[in-house]
């Protein structure tokens, strides 16, 4: 926590208390640093050294580095003393002047002269304060002050004798005074709960943390930028809906006031989106969250975000091509490489992705062909004899997909379209014309997991009245995860939806793909968490 403490009662209690005090005292004094409202901020951290660099290399460009070469231990010592201060006269005569803001992290008091570590979004800095400059009072202010503290620095870059780029106060003035005490700086903020929990304390005591939702941000931009070379409108649907649907899952239900009507969270953003594709806007996508009610384990939270997209006149073949460039786009963007490691497990976005059909992964990985498969009877049998548990309500396709998951899925490392799903498992998907027991669909896997989901949209409505049909049935037989049949987007696809492909991937679980994360509560600043008080 810094040495102002060092003499301090272990009580924290007192310890709090003691913070109250000085602020009450800076209060009394007319100096309430909750009365500033604003701080000139000019630089952040790294400009700071990364201006001071390019500054010095320009400066000192003629200056050749010190020669001790026969020099005795003494004289040594003086030969780099005074090419160290000529070097630092150089510097100083035409300074790089900064001002900085930010919280505290580290604090030494060695009499007339102090140094502290100010942290901001950046980066840390070391702070060189000296009495003499600062003032008698500001000095003696400065010494009261806690570890967590924000201030605002202003003064001049300059590199210590030790190498380290640092800042010379002129001014040091109190911004927020900080009344709690964080985690002992050497050990961090270990335990995940609390990281979760109070996520603001996470972001200040480990870079790493940051580091991974900065770089989300960089994600999520960066698929902006890439739709919208490609010519995509980015558009906002309902979030509280009467007909949830576009994915197989339960919803979350609450209850319009205004209406005295039970409305729904969205579990997708597949049907408004495919609405305003009938309406002629040909290209759409929208970055939004949806809401699932059901399990939290390490790749699943309740409200998470979902990317979707549609395009006109283009099908699951295209969407193929356009997940493969985005996922490729996006690791040279933001990660710079496409060759990156999760875990230990080098990953290749470089390559082209491998592709197979959902019946070949199963018949290459388990030994079974389901195209042999003729009667849902037939492939209970089997899931039995495997010991694969399913639902009475299961057809053979859907059997299909539970030898999947069970066989097939954590085998898939690189990435791997797994293409020409059941159609039990697809309501929303056009027919293979080949093959109508299977659809134009293709999920992308990557590290074993699902990255993301693709048709070739159904636009024919009397087919989608019967999928829905066949989907009400399942709800009614027990399928709490079943859609139900939404008449105003029959009503769309009745107006005429163009041949279509979409895609819909998780943010979140790309994010943690490509931050090297082994949680999806690592990549949500706000994971959902149990109530302390349950």
């Amino acid at each position: 926590m810094g040495n102002q403490n060092n003499n301090a009662p272990a009580d924290t209690n007192q310890l709090l208390q003691v913070r109250r005090e000085k602020l009450a005292t800076l209060q009394e004094a007319g100096k309430d640093p909750f009365q500033i409202t604003k701080y000139d901020q000019t630089h952040h951290t790294d400009d700071v050294k990364d201006l001071y660099e390019a500054h010095e290399a320009k400066l000192l460009a003629d200056r050749t580095p010190v020669n001790t070469d026969g020099l005795d231990e003494d004289a040594a010592k003086e030969a780099v003393n005074n090419d160290y201060n000529e070097r630092r006269a150089i510097m100083d005569a035409q300074p790089i002047n900064v001002s900085i803001a930010g919280r505290m992290m580290f604090k030494r008091v060695m009499g007339k002269a102090s140094f502290c570590n100010i942290q901001d979004l950046k980066g840390k800095i070391q702070v060189y304060v000296a009495r003499d400059v600062i003032g008698e009072e500001a000095y003696a202010e400065f010494k009261k002050s806690d570890i967590g503290d924000i201030y605002g620095v202003k003064g001049y870059a300059f590199r210590t004798k030790t190498g380290e780029v640092s800042i010379h106060a002129s001014e040091m003035i109190l911004l927020t005074k900080s009344l709690q005490i964080l985690p002992e700086k050497f050990h961090g903020l270990q335990d995940t709960d609390t990281r979760y929990r109070q996520r603001y304390v996470d972001l200040i005591m480990n870079e790493e943390s940051k580091d991974v939702f900065i770089k989300r941000s960089q994600i999520v931009r960066e698929i902006r930028n890439f739709l919208a070379g490609r010519d995509f409108i980015e558009v906002e649907t309902p979030t509280l809906v009467s007909n949830p649907g576009g994915a197989a899952a339960r919803p979350f239900e609450t209850h319009y006031n205004a209406l005295d009507e039970d409305v729904k969270l969205r579990i997708s953003l597949e049907l408004y989106l495919k609405r305003l594709i009938v309406g002629g806007l040909e290209r759409v996508f929208e970055i939004g969250r949806v809401y699932r009610n059901e399990g939290v384990d390490t790749r699943h939270n309740p409200e998470f975000t979902l990317m979707e997209l549609y395009q006109a006149y283009t099908d699951y073949e295209g969407m193929m091509e356009l997940t493969e460039s985005m996922f490729r786009y996006l690791a040279e963007t933001v990660l710079g490489t496409t060759k990156f490691v999760y875990g230990d497990i080098e990953l290749d976005f470089g390559k082209p992705f491998e592709r197979i059909t959902m019946t070949d992964a199963v018949k290459k990985y388990a030994g079974i062909d389901f195209d042999q498969v003729k009667t849902d009877e037939e492939a209970k049998k089997l899931a039995d004899e495997h010991h694969i548990e399913y639902e009475s309500f299961h057809k053979k396709g859907n059997i299909l997909n539970l030898f999947f998951e069970e066989y097939v899925e954590d085998k898939l490392i690189q990435p791997t379209f797994v293409m020409d799903h059941p159609i039990e498992i697809s309501p929303l998907t056009k027919k293979k014309p080949s093959d109508p027991n299977k659809v134009e669909r293709f999920e992308l896997f990557c590290n074993g997991w699902e990255m993301c989901n693709a048709y070739s949209e159904l636009n024919d409505p009397i087919d989608q009245r019967e999928r829905f049909a066949a989907q009400d049935a399942a709800a009614e037989a027990g399928d709490e995860e079943a859609e139900h049949t939404d008449e105003d987007f029959i009503n769309a696809l009745e107006i005429g939806m163009p041949p279509t492909g979409g895609i819909g991937y998780g943010i979140d679980r790309l994010v943690m793909l490509l931050t090297n994360s082994s949680a999806i509560r690592d990549v949500l600043l706000f994971p959902t968490m149990k109530s302390l008080d349950k």
